[in-house]
């Protein structure tokens, strides 16, 4: 049963179309209905993982502007090699339509192009729905880096402003002096603040306190700026608006099977997450200096550090004790690989998803304090909020619904060392060729169902 828009299909109509006249005349098919086959539909997701690919190098060298053509080059080619979006490029699947589509959207976005990246979001939305979770987070995160770069403005504006104290000035007393350096600190303080973390290597920590009064001060200036926002970003509304319609019209955000799909709070889910995206970026991650730098950052605020990890533990271990959702699918579909980890290593014991539980956390900790050395504490919070609506939401383990928040991650981690890049594309490449394998020589069949099945994520 289909549980996703038509976007993919659309596609896929003028995919055909545009090769149709150049197999006609070669009379390779005969009519349109014979060049629509298996194979042809799935050469299409090869030609979107391709662009796919030109995009991810476009939003790297936007962001990284420093980075080197050939750095860039590498970084886009291992990440098209990513194991859960290269198996679904060579099979019919909304996962690379939908990645390319809301990465056009992002870098359309950060080329302030509104009107043209409403437009890719609206199509990812087209191609699957909880893709609206995507546009809202590319709109906001522009949002923030405007009002943090207003913010700067005005500060630098107030610090040319700002009488100073030269040498040969008089202070009237030492009331006027305190008044004079308290006002000084204010101003380097903000300064510091609207700081662009990708441009400054030293920005502030995720674990430091100041995250409320840096949302607070964002939405002031939101709010002075709302009536140019609003018609800036007024495409990015209409897209919304569109969609709370849909779900009005339709009563549910699910197509198809919504029994099946039932929104359901899986906490535990992101939790996986977090998991598998550090193992999958083994070599940035699980390295000593990286465990090093992460130790500074907690020993620098001990005490808030410890309380922080234990609100991380309590929450980790209540989410896999109540919020862990064993989905029918996941306990009867044996051809996909989270069957087997659900059975062999979650369910192994009942104690091994408690244990597992600091490991998912330290993971967490570990994409956040990457995450955080380049990008402001909003952006982080946003991302991770994002993460959050994307995955709870869904009853069933999908390691494919985690492709587009580990592209986020990765391309905003700036870690730019090329040995630990060739390190991932071995890793990459290793798992590829292994679930390859496993799909094309290791078919089976199911006794109540007639045909061969065969293994994928």
């Amino acid at each position: 049963m289909i549980t996703t828009p038509p976007g993919l299909y659309c596609l896929s109509l003028a995919h055909v179309a545009s090769l149709f006249p150049g197999f006609y005349s070669v009379q390779a098919a005969s009519s349109f209905a014979d060049l629509c086959s298996a194979a042809i539909l799935r050469s299409f997701n090869c030609v979107l993982a391709v662009i796919c690919s030109i995009i991810m190098y476009d939003i790297n060298t936007h962001l990284k502007p420093t980075l080197d053509d050939k750095k860039a080059t590498l970084q886009a080619v291992i990440l098209s090699l990513y194991p859960l979006h290269w198996f679904f490029t060579f099979l019919y699947y909304t996962d690379v339509a939908s990645v390319t589509a809301v990465l056009a959207m992002y870098l359309a976005c950060l080329k302030k192009n509104y009107w043209l990246s409403a437009l890719s979001g609206a199509f990812s939305v087209f191609i699957r729905q909880t893709n609206i979770v995507w546009v809202l987070f590319v709109a906001c995160t522009q949002i923030i880096d405007i009002a943090i770069t207003h913010g700067k403005k005005n500060a630098i504006r107030a610090g040319s402003d700002m009488s100073i104290n030269k040498p040969g000035w008089a202070c009237d007393n030492n009331t006027s002096s305190a008044g004079l350096n308290l006002r000084k600190r204010r101003v380097v303080k903000v300064m510091d603040t609207v700081k662009n973390p990708l441009v400054n290597a030293h920005a502030s920590s995720p674990y430091s306190s100041g995250l409320l009064e840096d949302i607070w001060a964002i939405l002031l200036t939101l709010w002075h700026m709302k009536w140019e926002l609003l018609f800036s970003f007024s495409p990015f509304v209409m897209v919304l608006v569109a969609f709370v319609l849909f779900v009005l019209w339709n009563g549910s955000i699910v197509l198809g099977a919504k029994e099946a799909h039932a929104v359901t709070p899986h906490f535990a889910q992101i939790l996986y997450f977090s998991l598998v995206s550090v193992m999958a970026l083994a070599p940035m991650h699980f390295t000593v200096p990286h465990a090093v730098d992460l130790f500074k950052h907690f020993r620098k605020n001990m005490t808030f550090g410890f309380f922080l990890g234990f609100m991380a533990l309590t929450a980790g271990f209540v989410s896999v004790h109540f919020f862990s959702v064993a989905h029918p699918y996941l306990l009867a579909d044996n051809r996909h690989y989270p069957f087997y980890l659900w059975r062999k290593i979650i369910m192994a014991h009942w104690s091994i998803k408690y244990l597992l539980v600091p490991l998912y956390i330290w993971s967490w900790f570990s994409i956040i304090h990457a995450l955080g050395k380049f990008r402001n504490k909003i952006w982080v919070f946003a991302y991770f909020m994002a993460t959050a609506a994307v995955l709870v939401p869904a009853p069933l383990i999908e390691f494919r619904y985690y492709t587009i928040p580990f592209f986020f991650l990765v391309l905003h981690s700036n870690s730019n060392e090329s040995g630990r890049w060739y390190l991932t594309g071995i890793l990459y490449i290793c798992v590829n060729v292994f679930t390859m394998m496993m799909f094309l020589f290791r078919p089976f069949s199911w006794d109540h169902e007639p045909g061969v099945q065969r293994f994928i994520w």
